[in-house]
């Protein structure tokens, strides 16, 4: 069964156009995989390139943390507007959300990479990897529940 419920502030009408569209085809879990796939994506262009540029010149827990700060700036207005469909509400304060829970997986980085890279010995991107897969089931609740609620939903 495709969620096909259009969250929109109150007293707009919903309208049937492409964001509709794409979640009616996908629904919001896979629309929510693939908007994590991108951003994975996003992530790792940016701390690759990072890693590149820095060459050792500065801790790679330092370009983890940039490297989150911006693929968040870039990939917010795609989990509102085409995964969770939220139109009307505040957009600092849906951003502040989301970045609210972006910073646990900063920690979960922050804190696992060193265990994963220093002692284990795993390079970082394979490191960062196991720690992005064990992501998605909990941060797709909590976005779904908090980050991009609707003011009704309150």
């Amino acid at each position: 069964m495709v969620d096909q419920k259009v969250r929109t502030k109150r007293g707009e009408g919903t309208s049937f156009g492409w964001r509709s569209l794409l979640s009616t085809l996908v629904g919001q879990r896979v629309a929510y995989l693939l908007a994590g796939a991108m951003t994975a994506v996003v992530y790792y262009i940016l701390l690759g390139l990072a890693s590149m540029l820095a060459e050792n010149a500065a801790p790679y827990l330092v370009l983890v943390a940039v490297s989150h700060f911006v693929t968040v700036v870039i990939v917010y207005p795609g989990y509102r507007l085409l995964v969770f469909r939220i139109s009307g509400d505040s957009w600092i304060s849906g951003y502040f959300r989301f970045y609210v829970v972006g910073l646990g997986f900063l920690g979960a980085s922050l804190g696992g990479l060193p265990i994963l890279v220093e002692l284990a010995g795993m390079p970082l991107m394979l490191a960062q990897g196991l720690i992005i897969a064990a992501s998605p089931p909990l941060t797709y609740l909590i976005h779904r529940t908090w980050t991009f609620r609707t003011r009704r939903s309150i």
